[in-house]
C-alpha cells in the first residue's frame, strides 16, 4: 500500500505532546515532514510519499498538508485520535528517528536549520529569502545532499 503524506504526518501527531517542546505546530509538522523525506530519500534511495515539497519562504512546505492544517496557524495541533495508516515497521522506525533528531526543536529553529541547507536554498536559486516561491525541492537534491552528512562529507 502507498504511504502518503498524511500518513507520515498522522505518526507524527500521534508523538507530540501538547505545552511541551515536543508539541507540534504546524510549521513544526511541515518541517519534521520534510526531514522524513529527505532522511528517507537518502537512507534508503527513495521517496517515501509521492505528495512535493516546495520551498517556501518559511522553509519546505509540502502543499497537501497546508491545505489540510493552515487553519491551525502559529497554534499546537492534536493528535489525531484513531489512526489507521500503510507505515511498515521500518518506515515507522525512520520517523522515530527523525522525530528523536528534530522534535525537541521548535518550527522557528526548523525553520532556521531548513534555511541554511542546500535543498531549500537551491530550489529558491536566486529568489530572496523573503519572496513566495513554489519552487519544488527536488527528491534528487534531498537525497544527495543528506546522504553526504550521512557519510560525514
Amino acid at each position: 500500500m502507498k504511504v502518503s503524506v498524511s500518513d507520515v504526518a498522522d505518526y507524527l501527531l500521534q508523538k507530540s505532546n501538547r505545552n511541551s517542546n515536543r508539541s507540534i505546530t504546524h510549521l513544526k509538522l511541515q518541517k519534521l515532514v520534510y526531514y522524513v523525506q529527505a532522511w528517507h530519500t537518502a537512507i534508503k534511495g527513495e521517496p517515501l510519499f509521492a505528495e512535493e515539497i516546495e520551498a517556501w519562504v518559511h522553509g519546505p512546505v509540502c502543499p497537501e498538508l497546508y491545505a489540510t492544517y493552515k487553519q491551525h496557524g502559529f497554534n499546537e495541533i492534536d493528535p489525531p485520535q484513531t489512526i489507521q495508516n500503510s507505515l511498515s515497521k521500518s518506515q515507522k522506525e525512520l520517523i522515530d528517528e527523525v522525530w528523536q533528531m528534530y522534535g525537541g526543536f521548535s518550527g522557528r529553529t526548523l525553520e532556521t536549520l531548513t534555511h541554511k541547507e542546500d535543498p531549500w536554498i537551491n530550489a529558491r536559486g536566486s529568489i530572496s529569502e523573503h519572496t513566495p516561491s513554489n519552487s519544488t525541492i527536488s527528491i534528487d537534491s534531498m537525497g544527495k545532499y543528506y546522504k553526504k552528512l550521512l557519510e560525514g562529507n
